[in-house]
């Protein structure tokens, strides 16, 4: 059984994700995962907007508008719902005033609970349309 174990680690492992220490898996996960949070920011340009994640089912526009309104001056907060049924989707924007209360908002409910659950904070990306592409590359490339 344990030869086994070690043959999916090895076949499984992408780095050093699987180690001999216990715990060590969740520091590399926890580090991985800041590290994607990291490139992900350095991607999104700062924007008055933010991507709320995470979110939990009960959470509405006014509990949302109520948490960030603690980090600076909220000029609209909405959870996205499904048009037929309703119900949220679990995400929302927080759209600020200035960038400064932005990046305050992002600093204070990035990893934080609300209702119960851990959202995530970053800057929203520019919303593309349908039939847009997501880089300003055209394609096939022109010779």
């Amino acid at each position: 059984m344990a030869t086994r174990a070690g043959i999916l680690r090895r076949l499984l492992s992408t780095g050093s994700i699987f180690s001999s220490e216990p715990g060590s898996m969740a520091v590399t996960a926890a580090a991985t995962s800041s590290t994607e949070r990291a490139d992900a920011a350095a991607k999104n340009p700062p924007s008055t907007t933010l991507f709320v994640s995470g979110l939990n089912k009960r959470t509405t526009s006014e509990k949302l508008n109520e948490a960030f309104s603690k980090f600076g001056e909220v000029v609209h907060a909405r959870v996205v719902t499904d048009r037929v049924s309703g119900y949220s989707k679990c995400f929302g924007f927080v759209r600020y005033a200035t960038l400064d209360d932005a990046a305050k908002g992002i600093k204070g409910m990035d990893a934080q609970f609300l209702d119960g659950w851990v959202i995530f904070a970053e800057y929203a990306r520019p919303k593309v349309t349908p039939g847009q592409s997501a880089s300003s590359e055209t394609y096939p490339p022109k010779s």
